[in-house]
């Protein structure tokens, strides 16, 4: 009898097995590929692409448009390739990947393997390892070899002779590939020369001083005429224990999209899915993500609870409320912050946190709109795991539920500082903790340095610190957005007279960070504007975390974003919506809110 039972047991075992292996072997149709690695499999046959359709290749590296940093560095020094040779063999890749696997049948097998960027499988097409087919192409490497290097050869070869451009379709004109105005355009495609359109016109200023460069500078082939920052892209997440943060750099995405592409996006959508219980959402306003939609809309399937807090400002872009009937319709209590007794309409429910089961906080600056969560403004994002944190969070949230707003709401009187592992982190909110008083503080005693990207600074007190701090000989530098140095209280030019460097930033999207980082050590970072009425009228949240890893990575990214802007923009003011300011002339978006989009702007005539 036991051996019967026994017997029953692993057939039923090696059923499931079977089953498992069948499921995942199956073959389904390949419908993007974005890059030779990088490729989504309609799984479940809608003929759409999820996050969870994306997988990348396990056990292979291969030549691309966009290499990451380390796979360029460690294949030009080894097989002596130009930016121009990486660019042209990734263009052949990607033509060899997209002919090989694109509208094909394929059997996969997902790993174990999992990044912030997609999860990793094994794929097979007509019983052959697609990893295998890229490696004997010559595109492929694997541990930073070529896989055949008499076809990587050839390949190489070929790649030299399409003499590749940068098509700029708004404008109909061509670019060399190290043309500053050609990576400047967002509007573009890289295509061979003899592929142009008969009416396309070259770049004046890139063609004609590439032939001032090859009789100039004959021996130097590489010359950089224009004498642009090569800086790499830093990594947009940085982990530290229960912390995380995301960044959005809104100097590569100059128009926005409803894509959910950014990682701040793709990780709300991630905590969404997994959240078992609550989700407790406060935000200013929400814009319909059809991902975001759909995600919120099967956490209420599955059970879970929903509440709702959010702006209701009339005087205000009509965009951050032109879905929240979406998400008021999915929750089980929803709240706005008017009330007839409150007639000063610039009091602003502007968080922008939520709360996953208790026990997770996904709070920064984005607004839960297409230009936010499209990354096409710069925004920073913390995803913290903390009960303690949390419920700190929820007891501000419930306080706002049952209608208490702006001075309405008490102060918790609980510990507001939490130890996690190497981190410490402070948190307040607006406006009863008075945060202006800690802010303040650091800044006194602030030793090295203060790096401000910043939306607006209008708060006196932080000012004038900021300049006391400058004067004792701290490093103090500040980028805020282009809109706001137009607005009756900003104080970018007493910064500047009192010697501090700051720039006015010249790209399409929001500069909407409200962060600073200090002495290597401290951010800070949140919904809250430096402005009086971030402090002392609207319902905002405020992070101060002390991690030195995070800290110093995101000066990293700040040093990025400083050199990302000319200096010119130091002293000079470039408008929100004009030629100056990259991209926001056919970004169809209205950059400076004055009901105009792009030609229809005088600046941008």
């Amino acid at each position: 009898m036991k051996n019967l039972i026994a017997t029953i047991f692993l057939i039923g075992i090696l059923s499931v097995f079977l089953i498992f292996i069948s499921e995942t072997e199956k073959t389904k149709e390949v419908l993007e590929v974005y890059t030779p690695t990088k490729i989504g499999i309609d799984i479940d046959k809608n003929k759409t692409i999820s996050n969870e359709e994306i997988f990348c290749i396990e056990g292979v590296e291969s030549f691309s448009l966009e290499p990451s940093e380390e796979f360029y560095n460690n294949n030009s020094k080894q097989y002596n390739l130009t930016n121009e040779d990486f660019i042209s063999l990734g263009y052949l890749a990607q033509e060899f990947a997209t002919n090989t696997i694109l509208h094909k049948k394929v059997s996969f097998s997902p790993t174990s393997k999992i990044t912030n960027e997609c999860k990793f499988a094994n794929i097979k097409i007509n019983n052959l390892e697609y990893k295998d087919i890229l490696l004997n192409s010559g595109f492929g490497v694997n541990g930073n070899k070529i896989g055949n290097i008499e076809n990587f050869r050839n390949k190489l070869e070929k790649a030299k002779k399409l003499h590749l451009v940068v098509l700029n379709h708004h404008s109909n004109k061509y670019h060399t590939l190290d043309c500053k105005y050609g990576k400047l355009a967002h509007d573009t495609i890289i295509l061979p020369k003899r592929q142009l359109p008969k009416n396309a016109k070259p770049c004046n200023f890139c063609f004609k001083q590439q032939l001032k460069k090859k009789k100039t500078f004959k021996y130097k082939k590489d010359f950089d005429i224009f004498n642009i920052p090569n800086i790499p892209t830093p990594p947009l997440v940085l982990t530290q224990g229960d912390i995380a943060l995301y960044f959005t750099d809104f100097t590569h995405k100059l128009k926005p999209d409803n894509t959910c592409s950014s990682l701040v996006c793709t990780e709300f959508v991630k905590l969404t899915n997994q959240a078992n219980e609550s989700i407790d959402i406060a935000i200013f306003g929400y814009e319909d993500v059809p991902k975001v939609t759909e995600a919120l809309k099967k956490a209420k399937d599955r059970g879970v609870k929903i509440r709702f807090v959010y702006d209701e400002n009339y005087n205000t872009d009509k965009t951050y409320y032109s879905a929240n009937d979406i998400i008021k319709k999915l929750s089980t209590v929803s709240k706005s912050d008017r009330k007839e007794s409150i007639t000063n309409s610039n009091y602003l429910m502007h968080n922008k946190f939520i709360i996953f089961d208790k026990k997770i906080v996904y709070t920064g600056s984005m607004n839960f709109s297409k230009n936010g969560l499209s990354g096409y403004d710069q925004n920073d994002v913390a995803v913290i795991k903390s009960k303690e944190i949390a419920n700190l969070y929820e007891k501000e949230f419930n306080q706002m539920i049952a209608g208490h707003f702006h001075k309405e709401k008490e102060k918790h009187n609980t510990p507001n500082t939490f130890k996690l592992l190497n981190s410490s982190i402070e948190v307040y909110f607006s406006p009863q903790d008075k945060t202006s008083n800690r802010i303040i503080e650091i800044i006194k005693n602030s030793k090295k340095s203060i790096y401000v990207p910043t939306f607006l600074i209008t708060h006196s007190e932080i000012s004038n610190e900021l300049i006391k701090a400058h004067k004792r000989g701290v490093d103090v530098k500040i980028i805020i957005d282009a809109n706001n140095v137009y607005t009756r209280n900003s104080k970018h030019q007493i910064l500047r007279n009192n010697g501090i460097p700051l720039k006015v930033e010249n790209y399409a999207g929001k500069l909407h960070s409200k962060t600073m980082v200090i002495d290597g050590k401290y951010i800070i970072l949140g919904s809250m504007n430096f402005s009086n009425s971030g402090e002392n009228k609207n319902d905002e949240n405020l992070l101060i975390i002390e991690n030195l890893k995070l800290a110093h990575n995101y000066e990293t990214f700040f040093k990025y974003l400083w050199a990302m802007i000319p200096d010119k923009y130091l002293k000079h003011n470039p408008k929100s919506e004009s030629k100056e300011s990259i991209g926001s002339c056919t970004d169809g978006v209205d950059n400076n809110f004055n009901g105009k989009i792009d030609k229809q702007e005088e600046s941008c005539k």
